[in-house]
C-alpha cells in the first residue's frame, strides 16, 4: 500500500460515495488508486464547481463532500469554493496534490503554497510530511469538517507522500482531539433563563439561520413553535427551516426580505437567534435587535455570539440539542395578540409588484414554479436578482432551498445542483439563475451530460448584470458600467450541442403549460425565461 491507497482507504472508510474533481500529474497517484475502489468520481470542468458540487451534496446528505484536484491552479482554482463553503458553514474536506516534499518553497511547476492561501477561510488545514499520519489526518478531517460550526478542511498531499510505501495501515475507531473540543449541549443555567423570559415576554419571536437545518433541527424548531405559539422569522440560509406557508411563520428578514418579517423582529421583545450570524444582510442594523429588548443568541460557534451585537443571553450550543432541551421545560404564555398584530402587518406590508406584460414576471413565475414542483423538491437558486427573487418568492414545502448565502459567489447554483442531485437522484433538483451567473458555470453542462445528471436549469434573462444594474440605478442614477451582457449565446443552440433539452416562455400567458412541461420532462432540460431588462426585486 502508498499513500494514495491510504487516503482512498481512509475515504472508503468514511463511507465517502463521491469524488469531484480535476486530476494533474501531482494529484494522479489519488486517482489512479481510485480506480481500485468503488468510490464514483465526477470530474468537473472548472476546479471551482468541485467544491460547489460537493457543497450541494453535503447540504442533502448531511455528510462532508469530498474534492480532489491537483497541485498549482488546480488548487488555486478551488480556492473560491473553499471560501462559499466556509462562509455558509458546510462541511467539505478538500484534497489537493502538491510537488515533491523536498521541492516545497523551491518555485517549482505548479507548486503554489495552498495551505498559506485558503488559511482564512478553512476550519483547518494539513501538509501531510509523513505517509503514515494519513489515516489520522483523514479521520480528524472528516471530525472537523462536520461538527462544531461546521466548514471545510484542506488536506495538501505532496506528489512524494502519495507514492511512498506504508507499511501498517489502521484507521481509527475513534478520535480525541485535544485542542478541538466543540460545545454542543447548552448550559443548563442558560437554558432556564430563556424559558423564564419566555414566560415574561408579550412579543416573543425566533430568528431562524442555517445552523438549525446544519444541525437537522428543523423538527424540533417547528414542534417548539407550534406548541407554545411562537412566531418565527428566518434569514437567508435559514430559509426551509420552516415550510413557507406554515402560520407561524413570517418570512425571510434582512436587506431583501420581506417588511413584515423585518417590522416583527425589531418591534419584538424578545429575540431568540438560532444558527444565526448578525450579519450585515440578515441584520442591516444590528442596533436595533438590541433596543427595548431581551436578546438571545445561541450558535455552536462562540464566536459569532456577541461579534455584531451583544445579546443579553448567550447560549453555545448545538441547535437541535438546545430545541430539544426547550421542548422539555414546560410554562405557559399567551401571545395571541402578538401573532394577531403580525397576521395584520403581513396583509399591511405585503408587496404589491406592477409586472411588464411583455415580459415573465419573475415573482408571479416563482411562486407557480413552487406550487407545482414536489412536495420535496430541491430548489437551487444563484446570486444576483434571480436570487432575490427566489428567497421572497420560493414556496418550501417539504424540501430544501440551497444557495450562496455569505459570500454571494456567482455561478453557484448549476454544480451545486449537480452535486444535490447526485446525492438525491430520486428527487426533484432545480437550479435558477440569472443569464449572467449561468456564462459562469455553463461548461458543467458537459459534466451533467457525461455523468447522467438530469437536474433542471432555469435562466431568467434579462441580458444584464441585473443586481449590479439595480444597484447603479439607485445609486448612480442610471450610469451603468459593465452590466451589458451583449454577445451572450442563444441558449437553445447551446443546450442542442449538450443534447439537452429546451423550453423558452416569453409572457405569463404560457407559464401553466410550460411549467408543467419543464417539471414532466424525464431529461435534462433548460428553461429560457425572458425577463424586462429593467425589472426591480422589490
Amino acid at each position: 500500500m502508498n499513500g494514495a491507497d491510504a487516503i482512498i482507504k481512509c475515504l472508503e472508510a468514511e463511507e465517502v460515495s463521491v469524488v469531484f474533481g480535476y486530476p494533474g500529474v501531482a494529484i494522479c497517484p489519488f486517482y489512479n488508486s481510485i480506480l481500485n475502489s468503488n468510490i464514483r468520481t465526477i470530474l468537473v470542468r472548472t476546479e471551482q464547481n468541485a467544491a460547489h458540487a460537493a457543497s450541494g451534496l453535503a447540504r442533502i446528505t448531511n455528510k462532508p463532500g469530498v474534492v480532489a484536484v491537483t497541485s498549482g491552479p488546480g488548487a488555486t482554482n478551488v480556492i473560491t469554493g473553499i471560501a462559499t463553503a466556509f462562509a455558509d458553514s458546510i462541511p467539505l474536506v478538500c484534497i489537493t496534490g502538491q510537488v515533491k516534499t523536498e521541492q516545497l518553497g523551491c518555485d517549482v511547476f505548479q507548486e503554489a503554497d495552498i495551505t498559506g492561501a485558503v488559511e482564512s477561510f478553512v476550519k483547518y488545514s494539513y501538509l501531510v510530511k509523513n505517509p503514515k499520519d494519513i489515516p489520522r489526518i483523514m479521520k480528524e478531517a472528516f471530525h472537523i469538517a462536520n461538527t462544531g460550526r461546521k466548514g471545510p478542511v484542506l488536506i495538501d498531499v505532496p506528489i512524494d507522500i502519495q507514492n511512498a510505501k506504508l507499511e501498517d495501515f489502521e484507521y481509527p475507531s475513534e478520535i480525541n482531539m485535544r485542542t478541538y473540543k466543540p460545545t454542543v449541549k447548552g448550559n443548563t443555567v442558560q437554558i432556564k433563563k430563556v424559558i423564564k423570559e419566555l414566560e415574561k415576554a408579550h412579543k416573543p419571536i425566533i430568528c431562524a439561520g442555517g445552523g438549525v437545518i446544519l444541525s437537522q433541527a428543523c423538527t424540533e424548531l417547528k414542534t417548539f413553535a407550534e406548541k407554545h405559539s411562537i412566531p418565527i422569522v428566518s434569514t437567508m440560509m435559514g430559509l426551509g427551516a420552516m415550510p413557507t406557508k406554515h402560520p407561524m411563520y413570517y418570512g425571510m428578514v434582512g436587506n431583501n426580505g420581506k417588511p413584515y418579517a423585518n417590522k416583527a423582529m425589531n418591534e419584538s421583545d424578545l429575540l431568540i437567534m438560532v444558527g444565526a450570524s448578525v450579519s450585515d444582510r440578515a441584520v442591516s442594523q444590528p442596533g436595533l435587535i438590541m433596543k427595548n429588548k431581551v436578546l438571545v443568541h445561541i450558535d455552536v460557534d462562540p464566536a459569532e455570539i456577541g461579534k455584531m451585537a451583544g445579546p443579553t443571553i448567550p447560549l453555545v450550543g448545538d441547535a437541535r440539542h438546545i430545541l430539544t432541551d426547550f421542548l422539555q421545560e414546560d410554562f405557559v404564555a399567551d401571545y395571541s395578540e402578538w401573532i394577531q398584530e403580525l397576521n395584520q402587518y403581513k396583509e399591511e406590508l405585503a408587496v404589491k409588484r406592477n409586472s411588464n406584460p411583455n415580459f415573465v414576471d419573475p415573482a408571479a413565475f416563482i411562486e407557480k414554479l413552487s406550487e407545482a414542483m414536489e412536495e420535496d423538491g430541491i430548489y437551487v437558486a444563484d446570486v444576483g436578482q434571480n436570487q432575490i427573487w427566489s428567497c421572497a418568492y420560493h414556496i418550501v414545502k417539504n424540501g430544501r432551498f440551497l444557495t450562496s448565502g455569505g459570500m454571494g459567489t456567482m455561478g453557484y447554483s448549476i454544480p451545486a445542483a449537480m452535486g444535490a442531485k447526485i446525492a438525491a437522484p430520486s428527487r426533484q433538483v432545480i437550479a435558477v439563475c440569472g443569464d449572467g451567473s449561468f456564462q459562469m458555470s455553463m461548461m458543467e453542462l458537459a459534466t451533467m451530460r457525461q455523468h447522467g445528471v438530469q437536474a433542471k436549469i432555469i435562466v431568467l434573462k434579462n441580458n444584464y448584470l441585473g443586481m449590479v444594474r439595480e444597484y447603479q440605478h439607485y445609486t448612480y442614477e442610471d450610469h451603468y458600467s459593465v452590466v451589458d451582457l451583449t454577445g451572450s449565446p442563444d441558449l437553445e443552440k447551446l443546450v442542442s450541442a449538450y443534447d439537452m433539452d429546451y423550453l423558452r416562455l416569453d409572457t405569463m400567458e404560457q407559464a401553466d403549460q410550460v411549467i408543467k412541461a419543464f417539471l414532466e420532462d424525464e431529461e435534462s432540460v433548460l428553461l429560457e425565461c425572458n425577463i424586462d431588462p429593467y425589472d426591480l426585486v422589490k
